[in-house]
């Protein structure tokens, strides 16, 4: 009787109780007419494999995973595409008929689909991008950028090391910058993007120096609480085109549900409001 069971699909994670992911999956599942669910999970490290083994048996038809097991559910799945192989990470398992776990990985995709279409006249080609930060969204970011064809990334992380070891990983075209000069790198920089938790409600504030900023670049923030951050405020009135964070989580949230619940969903303006409920 398995073709009846209600589609069900959620969000792991510890602590998942902040994220927007059900807010915006219920929208859709709503608006599209259906009679599916996505409920926020918090599971443990250690009670990961056991939950993603059993959750196929009772109709998931897969999950969003988030900080702290994007890379432990890269390792535990049976199936990885190329993309979430060179990030390192999986945000999105799908679980097949047969029973295996597919593991993916959408931010990349949610970064580029969310400048794409608030910023229609980026050109990724015409010059380097800044990237701040060097954690797992940044490595999905980088990723995504060389794809798109930016010619040279300019990384910057307070701890310089990491910012080396996605040097390590995405090769020449990504130069490290101190952390201390990381303001000058933004006089070459037509795309700048903050990847660090820098600015967010509850942390400490971005401290980089922004008047190196270019009238004209594309300025975005992966943080989206507040919206409008220091960041884009600054960028604003510099005159560059900025796109706040909210965008990525919508967009990479599209291939996932298409996935699970065999439509494609629209990202608009009620797709925003909903998330932001």
């Amino acid at each position: 009787m398995s073709h009846d069971r209600i589609p069900l699909a959620g969000v792991i994670g510890s602590p998942v109780a902040h994220s927007r992911s059900p807010q915006l999956h219920t929208h859709w599942l709503k608006t599209l007419g259906i009679p599916g669910y996505y409920i926020p999970m918090d599971v443990t490290e250690a009670d990961l494999e056991g939950v993603l083994r059993t959750l196929p048996k009772t109709g998931f038809r897969g999950v969003n995973i988030t900080v702290p097991h994007k890379e432990k559910a890269l390792e535990l799945a049976d199936m990885v595409t190329d993309r979430a192989t060179i990030i390192g990470a999986a945000n999105t398992l799908v679980f097949r008929k047969d029973g295996q776990i597919q593991a993916d990985n959408t931010d990349g995709y949610g970064f580029i689909e969310n400048l794409r279409q608030n910023a229609p006249d980026w050109d990724p080609a015409s010059g380097p991008a800044a990237v701040l930060g060097a954690g797992g969204a940044a490595r999905a970011v980088i990723a995504a950028l060389l794809d798109v064809g930016v010619p040279e990334i300019l990384l910057s992380n307070r701890t310089r090391v990491r910012a080396e070891t996605l040097q390590e990983r995405f090769g020449r075209r990504v130069l490290v910058i101190d952390w201390v000069q990381a303001g000058n790198m933004l006089e070459d920089a037509v795309t700048v993007v903050n990847t660090t938790t820098l600015g967010m409600v509850g942390n400490p504030p971005l401290r980089v120096p922004l008047d190196g900023l270019r009238k004209g670049a594309v300025v975005t923030d992966l943080v989206y609480a507040p919206l409008q951050t220091r960041l884009l405020i600054e960028a604003e009135k510099v005159g560059c085109v900025t796109v706040d964070g909210l965008g990525m989580l919508l967009h990479q949230a599209v291939p996932a549900f298409e996935r699970w619940f065999g439509t494609r969903p629209e990202v608009d303006t009620a797709t925003r409001a909903a998330a932001l409920r």
